[in-house]
């Protein structure tokens, strides 16, 4: 097989990105044409299918909103605020300083992590977002993992709707904003940018620092080796 038809084979369905029964929530996949088109569904279906619930420890104070839904076993650390409307899975670890906003779906065993923001995405079980993080209209699929400052990009510098090339063919995803796909146990490594419209496939890695664009096929990895210049270090004035 072609790269371009490997590429092509691999992005167009959401199961080819994601093992769907590690989410209580695939339905939301349902009838997609492009995996990036459930970005849209999220609002919708938080609010057909919310029912307002707090079975979660606090350790501190944290501020939630009435919109939300967490499961059992879940903690919730101190300074933490929860806008809503939002469902968290169980056994989740929301940590100091977490900020998580409008529309967002949390599974089963995830992390979201000390002065992380998330907004309008959607985190399959085991998903980590641990440590200064930005994740803005993205899907991580299952023990996908984001290093330390990475961030999700999600708008373009200018004013136009995400498009993404597959096959050799444009496609405007009709959406402003979108940040990435990752597929399951993908890692991203720290301060790492994926730029608009980003997808990642299954089991690949991208080292850290990377500028990130465009589509990332299966068991593949993104190096990154920058050039170190070393002296010897004299003293001033010499």
């Amino acid at each position: 097989m072609s790269p371009t038809s490997y590429l092509k084979a691999m992005f167009y369905q959401p199961a080819d990105l994601w093992d769907l029964s590690q989410t209580e929530h695939a339905s939301i996949y349902a009838d997609c044409k492009y995996p990036w088109d459930a970005l849209k569904r999220i609002e919708g279906y938080i609010q057909s299918n919310l029912k307002p619930v707090l079975h979660n420890t606090c350790k501190g104070r944290a501020w939630i909103g009435e919109q939300v839904s967490i499961g059992e076993g879940t903690t919730v650390e101190d300074g933490v605020m929860i806008l809503g409307p939002a469902i968290i899975g169980k056994n989740c670890r929301i940590r100091h300083g977490a900020y998580i906003r409008e529309n967002v779906i949390v599974g089963d065993n995830c992390t979201v992590g000390n002065s992380c923001e998330v907004k309008n995405s959607l985190l399959h079980n085991g998903a980590q977002v641990p440590h200064f993080n930005y994740v803005g209209d993205s899907i991580l699929g299952a023990k996908a993992h984001l290093g330390a400052g990475a961030a999700l990009s999600n708008i373009k510098l200018s004013p136009e709707n995400i498009w993404i090339e597959m096959d050799g063919q444009m496609f405007d995803t009709g959406l402003r904003k979108i940040g990435a796909l990752l597929g399951d146990h993908t890692d991203i490594g720290c301060n790492t940018v994926l730029n608009p419209g980003s997808i990642v496939g299954k089991n690949c890695m991208i080292y850290p620092l990377v500028s990130w664009r465009g589509i990332l096929p299966d068991n593949t990895i993104v190096k990154h080796k920058a050039e170190y210049n070393v002296v010897v270090r004299r003293p001033r004035g010499t």
